[in-house]
């Protein structure tokens, strides 16, 4: 026995009376609610990739540092092994991939031993710290009046223009350079 369709209008009578539930959403991962947790342990009881960034350059010294800066600390799977990923600028990349052995040995010391037993190289550009910033310029001290009423003299005979300016500024830096 075949069964009769609604016709167009029961079918627009039948939806309009049905209620339908939401689609049931999956809970959101267990990491992404448990990250700032995470971070404000780390902050306050060290020894995690932000310990580890924060004295980067105590650990593997200076000339790797200004070369890389740690980016990340993967622990493994089931007890798999740990890695470090750092990064580091352009071609510098080949001259840290040889000391790969030592900076392990150096993130071990300071972690615990066998924390990191994979080193990660990533190229690309480093952030540039804040005290890695250029100090602000200060403006040079003036001529006293005799050097002014000096350089002034012997630009006398100069006719007046561009030309006559950047000569009273070159004097002006050689003299404050002489000092």
């Amino acid at each position: 026995m075949r069964r009769r369709l609604p016709t167009p209008d029961e079918a627009a009578a039948i939806l309009a009376a049905k209620r339908t539930r939401p689609q049931r959403r999956p809970p959101p991962p267990a990491g992404r609610a448990l990250s700032a947790t995470l971070r404000e342990f780390d902050a306050r009881f060290g020894q995690g990739s932000g310990a580890l960034a924060a004295r980067w350059r105590e650990i593997v010294g200076a000339d790797v540092a200004r070369r890389t800066e740690p980016v990340k600390l993967v622990k493994g799977r089931n007890g798999g092994p740990s890695s470090l990923e750092i990064r580091v600028a352009g071609p510098s990349a080949a001259l840290i991939q040889h000391q790969a052995h030592e900076i392990l040995a150096r993130v071990n010391l300071f972690l615990g031993a066998k924390a990191v037993q994979k080193l990660r190289i990533v190229q690309g550009p480093l952030r540039t710290p804040a005290e890695a910033a250029p100090p602000p310029r200060r403006r040079p001290a003036p001529l006293d009046a005799a050097q002014e009423a000096a350089l002034a003299s012997a630009l006398a005979e100069a006719p007046d223009g561009p030309l006559k300016q950047a000569l009273l500024r070159l004097g002006r830096a050689v003299l404050r350079r002489e000092r």
